[in-house]
């Protein structure tokens, strides 16, 4: 059996969790900050887009924020 290696589109399944629970950005962020991350919004923004990682502690802070399982970020 051969596997076959595929990049899951993690910003893109962030941006969607957050827009089924029609937050904003900035919204998720004030709410990330009072949880101990220090994430700013273009920051976020980057994330979504794909053009930045996210920081394990942040995931964390963000699957908190908007109450889902980490697996709903990892979805194909």
């Amino acid at each position: 059996m051969q596997w076959i290696l595929q990049d899951i589109p993690l910003g893109r399944n962030i941006q969607t969790v957050r827009m089924s629970r029609n937050m904003t950005q900035m919204q998720v962020v004030e709410k990330m900050k009072l949880i101990g991350s220090s994430i700013s919004r273009s920051t976020y923004a980057n994330i979504e887009t794909g053009r930045r990682n996210i920081k394990a502690s942040d995931l964390r802070a963000l699957r908190e924020v908007l109450n889902v399982d980490y697996s709903e970020f990892f979805k194909d």
